[in-house]
Parts: C-alpha cells; sequence; structure tokens
C-alpha cells in the first residue's frame, strides 16, 4: 500500500476548491501532501466544525466528478487582495528567486479556469481520478509554524488510488486509536497531564509507576548482571559543563534556559555524559581497572515545542537509563560485543523484535551539525564497522543521523502500527575524552585518554512504556501488569477468608487488589477485565469449604480450580519468565 502524492496534492487542491463554494470568503494558505495523505490551512470567517467535514467531501465528490483538467497555468495574473497568505507566500518566493508557478483545475470545453493555486506542481491529470479520499480531523495550526501569528484551521485528509487501499487505511487509523498510548494510559489510570504542573511533565498514577517500577527493578538487575556500577548525580549542571561537552553550542535549542544563582549559572541536565565524566575524573585511574561501566536511572529535562509534545512519546521531563562505558581502545571490541549481548537480553524478555540495525555516520558536509575532526571520525567509524562485520551482524548505514560526537550503532523496531522507531543505542566517542581531558595511566605510567561508550538500553522510560502499551493494547505481561490478581468475593460472608488471601498474596510481591465494594459481581469482574487484570479469584462459600480458588484469566470466560499452592506457584512461574 503505497501513497501516491500526486493524488493527494490534487486532493488538497480540490479540498481548497470545495471550501472556496461553500464559504467564499475564506483565505487560502497551504495545502502540501504529507506522509498518509495531505492538509489544507484555511482562515475561516466563522469556525468550522468536525461535522461540516462530511458536507465538505460530498462537494468534493461533486467537483471531481466533472472532470476538470489539471494543469499549469501559464502567465496566470493571481488576484492577491482577498489572499493575504498567498500573497505573503508569493513576495517571499520573489525574494527568494524562486520560480513562480500557478496550477489549477480547467474545464476540458470551455477551458475555464475553475481553481488556481500557488504550486509548484506535481499533480495527477484530472479531477475523475481523486474518487477514493476521505476527510480525517480538523487542528489549529499556527500560520508558518509561529505561535506569534495567527492560528488557521487545519483540514486533514488522505486519497488512494482504490476503495480498497482507503478501506485498508482507514482500518489502520482506527487501530491506532484503540492502540494510542494516550487512549490506553486514561482508561487504564496509568499516567495525567495537569497544565498547573506544566505542558509535558507526566504525573505518574497508581498503575502506572507499577509499570515504572517493574522495568526499572528489571534494569536494575541487568545492569549488575553485565557488571554496571549503579550511580546518581545532580539533575543541574553548571554552564560550564555543557560548553566543554559542546552540548550548549549544539542543542541550545532544546535545554532549558539557564538559573543564575549565588554567582552560579545552572542549566536542568539533558543528559548525564558530562556528569559521569566528572565522576571518572574525580580520581586517579589505572588501566587495570577498566572498562568502568555507570549506569544510572537519570531525570532529564528537555525543551520540547508545545506542538510537539505527544504523550508520552514526547515530552519535557523524562527517566532514561543511561550508560556510560570506559574503556581502553585495545577493549572497544569486547565491550561491544558484551553490551551488544546485553542489549538483545533485554528486547528478548521484553518481547521486542528487532527489525534492523543501523550504522549512523556523520555528513561531512553538515559542518554545523557534527564536530569537525576528520580523523577522529574515519577512526570511529571504521572501528564500528569492524566490530558489526566482526560479530557477523547485518546493518544499513545512514549518513547524517550519527550523534554529534561520533557515530552509532541503532537498534530499529517496526511497533505494531508499521512505525520504524529506534529502541536502543551504542555510541563510540572519541571527542568528550578529549575535551574533559580524561586520562588513565598505563602499565608504563604513561596518561592515556579513555574512549567513552554511550549505552541506550530502552530509551526513555517514557517513550519505551508508550510502545509497549501500544505493542500490547495495554494487555501486558504478567511480570509487568499492574494489575496481576483480583480477588472477589462473592458475598460479605467471604470478606475476612479474602481479606487474609490478599495479605498472603501481597507478601508474594504480587500487585494485588480486593474487590469488596457493594456491586453486583459481574460488575466487578467486568471493571477488573477493563482494567486488564490478569487473574481474577473468585471467591465463593463452596471454594472456602474445598480449600479452592476459583480462577478466571484476562480474555477468557472459562473459570478453572486450582488449589492455593497450585494457583501460588504458577504466579511464582510467571515472573521466572525472563532470562535470568
Amino acid at each position: 500500500m503505497k501513497l501516491n502524492k500526486e493524488l493527494n496534492h490534487s486532493a488538497s487542491h480540490l479540498l481548497a476548491t470545495a471550501i472556496l463554494k461553500l464559504y467564499p470568503n475564506t483565505k487560502l494558505a497551504i495545502g502540501p501532501t504529507i506522509d498518509e495523505g495531505f492538509y489544507y490551512d484555511f482562515d475561516f470567517e466563522k469556525p468550522l466544525l468536525e461535522s461540516d467535514l462530511l458536507k465538505i467531501e460530498k462537494t468534493m465528490h461533486k467537483l471531481a466528478e466533472q472532470g476538470y483538467e489539471i494543469k499549469e497555468i501559464k502567465n496566470y495574473k493571481y488576484d492577491f487582495e482577498n489572499q493575504p497568505y498567498k500573497k505573503e507566500l508569493h513576495e517571499s518566493f520573489i525574494n527568494e528567486g524562486k520560480k513562480i508557478t500557478f496550477f489549477g483545475f480547467v474545464e476540458p470545453k470551455t477551458q475555464k479556469n475553475i481553481f488556481v493555486d500557488l504550486c509548484s506542481g506535481g499533480h495527477t491529470q484530472n479531477t475523475k481520478n481523486i474518487k477514493h479520499f476521505k476527510l480525517l480531523s480538523l487542528a489549529g495550526a499556527y500560520w508558518k509554524g509561529d505561535s506569534k501569528n495567527k492560528m488557521l484551521t487545519r483540514i486533514y485528509g488522505t486519497a488512494w488510488e482504490t476503495k480498497e487501499e482507503l478501506d485498508e487505511y482507514l482500518q489502520l487509523l482506527q487501530e491506532r486509536k484503540e492502540r494510542d498510548h494516550r487512549k490506553i494510559g486514561k482508561d487504564l489510570n496509568l499516567f495525567t497531564f495537569n497544565q498547573l504542573c506544566g505542558q509535558g511533565f507526566p504525573i505518574w498514577l497508581e498503575d502506572g509507576m507499577k509499570i515504572h517500577n517493574a522495568i526499572r527493578d528489571y534494569v536494575l538487575r541487568l545492569d549488575k548482571k553485565f557488571g554496571f556500577i549503579e550511580v546518581m548525580t545532580p539533575h543541574f549542571g553548571e554552564r560550564k559543563l555543557y560548553e566543554i561537552s559542546g552540548h550548549l553550542s549544539h542543542y541550545k535549542d532544546t535545554m532549558f534556559n539557564e538559573i543564575k544563582m549565588d554567582n552560579e549559572n545552572l542549566i536542568a541536565r539533558p543528559m548525564t555524559c558530562p556528569h559521569h565524566i566528572m565522576l571518572f575524573n574525580s580520581t586517579r585511574r589505572s588501566y587495570k581497572e577498566l572498562p568502568i561501566r555507570y549506569s544510572e536511572q537519570s531525570r532529564l529535562y528537555r525543551y520540547e515545542k508545545s506542538g510537539a509534545l505527544s504523550g508520552l512519546e514526547r515530552v519535557r521531563a523524562m527517566d532514561l537509563t543511561e550508560g556510560h562505558v570506559f574503556v581502553r581502545p585495545d577493549q572497544i571490541k569486547d565491550e561491544f560485543k558484551h553490551l551488544y549481548q546485553m542489549i538483545i537480553t533485554a528486547l528478548k524478555d521484553f518481547d521486542i523484535e528487532i527489525d534492523h540495525i543501523s550504522l549512523s555516520l556523520r555528513d561531512e558536509d553538515n559542518k554545523e551539525k557534527f564536530f569537525q575532526n576528520d580523523q577522529m571520525w574515519k577512526h570511529a567509524e571504521n572501528d564500528l564497522r569492524k566490530v558489526l562485520k566482526e560479530l557477523k551482524i547485518k546493518y544499513t548505514e545512514f549518513k547524517g543521523e550519527a550523534a554529534f560526537y561520533g557515530p552509532k550503532i541503532d537498534f530499529q523496531v517496526k511497533t505494531a502500527l508499521g512505525k520504524i522507531i529506534t529502541m536502543s543505542t551504542l555510541q563510540l566517542d572519541f571527542l568528550l575524552p578529549n575535551k574533559f581531558e580524561m586520562h588513565y595511566v598505563d602499565d608504563n605510567e604513561q596518561q592515556q585518554t579513555p574512549v567513552l561508550i554511550h549505552r541506550g538500553l530502552i530509551g526513555t522510560y517514557e517513550r519505551f512504556i508508550a510502545t509497549i502499551i501500544e505493542q500490547t493494547k495495554g494487555n501486558l505481561p504478567y511480570w509487568l501488569s499492574p494489575r496481576q490478581v483480583c480477588i472477589i468475593p462473592i458475598t460479605d460472608e467471604q470478606n475476612k477468608y479474602c481479606e487474609e488471601l490478599y495479605k498472603e498474596l501481597l507478601n508474594m510481591d504480587v500487585n494485588v487488589t480486593l474487590d469488596t465494594r457493594n456491586e453486583r459481581m459481574n460488575k466487578k469482574i467486568r471493571d477488573a477485565q477493563i482494567l486488564k487484570t490478569k487473574y481474577l479469584i473468585i471467591v465463593g462459600k463452596s471454594e472456602i469449604e474445598n480449600k479452592s480458588l476459583a480462577i478466571r484469566e484476562f480474555g477468557s470466560e472459562k473459570t478453572t480450580i486450582y488449589t492455593k499452592e497450585e494457583f501460588f506457584k504458577k504466579l511464582l512461574l510467571q515472573n521466572k519468565k525472563i532470562t535470568f
């Protein structure tokens, strides 16, 4: 299923034509194609409603059926009097020396212009080709993306060559809605946001925190197994720290403004690598100590524009399981093998499949994005190529995707909705050790500079949790589930027994709830299922008399009878499904 860009470009013009027919005084802005369709920005006299989209869509179909030719209109004199946005674009194109072209819908017999737009081209030949389309939604959008400008109304749509493709895409959109972590997070009471707490700062609710802590506990155990030392460093750094590292010059736009106090200029940290370097430099180091592996569950702060914020995927405060390894040059290959195995272990335990591995390199022509040291870059990039080849790992090279300080290996994952994201990363860094004058003493008592490897295990907790929620539709594996067991007494007579059972499960470190509400049992069962509870224990008089438990698993209407010992053993086995 491949999107036809020309068809969608023409569909955006068809939308503008319909809008001017229905709302003649509307001012047009821009209407480009995007990855999955098109949009057009308008300045309406009166607010448009979602319910208006169907009427607009019907008008588009009627216009398309007229069979207008779509072609470039030569020597066209556009009337900019009532179209200020088009006028502004036209003037800026002239000032920039761009070619000015107009494309329009033309009545075949009379060659009358039905609609003309300032446009660089790329269209289907006739409006009759625009048959299978759908207007999807309304949104607000600032003119030119600048919040200082007027808020316009953006209409999103999509167009496909066949009805089958359109239906398939609309089904995909529905699947996205059902998997949207923002919806699931709200339904399952995992997290929330509050304007008074600041945009982009998530508030973890009880069940969300249980997931967060389960991941953290796993990561800490994995770190220990692979030789990492857990550390904790400040949430702030002096401005000078980020000047030395180069982060201030490369990432200033995504860093929070500095706070001036007590003759210090403090900045909320966007990453912890400079802090871990300070740890390394805090004492004399011997070659025998290397590799030194630091790990931290870091709270980081990065400024994202308000329009870019999106649930847990794009936030301004985030928790990241960061790892930094300091090695001798002769240890690079072995350490990469070690860290590669660590990442593979983690992804396997979280049931995440790698789609492909990419080697991200610098773009030699981009002097601003990447630190300028040809020898360093060639050395680092060749080292990573050798490691990947010796490990017999298939990889694809991507130019211009490296970090500013060095190349990296990215572990790419395809989400349940087909989106490719970077899940884990290993970055080789020769730059920061030199900038911070890092040294260790070799076997000849000579000072040498270590190499830094940045290890990103699962990314930020926020984005990782968003991903696994969408992958599973909130039905997490038992060991990650915040709702592992719910005990439901049939009558109040069983409450005392259920309370004892509840305490036993708590002592086993089970995420257990006891529902003694004055509600019908069917409602209690339904509520527990809505919250994706893995096991329901239904306790009545017969269960107490027979010393048994009636168990219903999530997604099943079947009830299975266990002894208490059998069920407890089953729960313990659920937690042993990770690989170490």
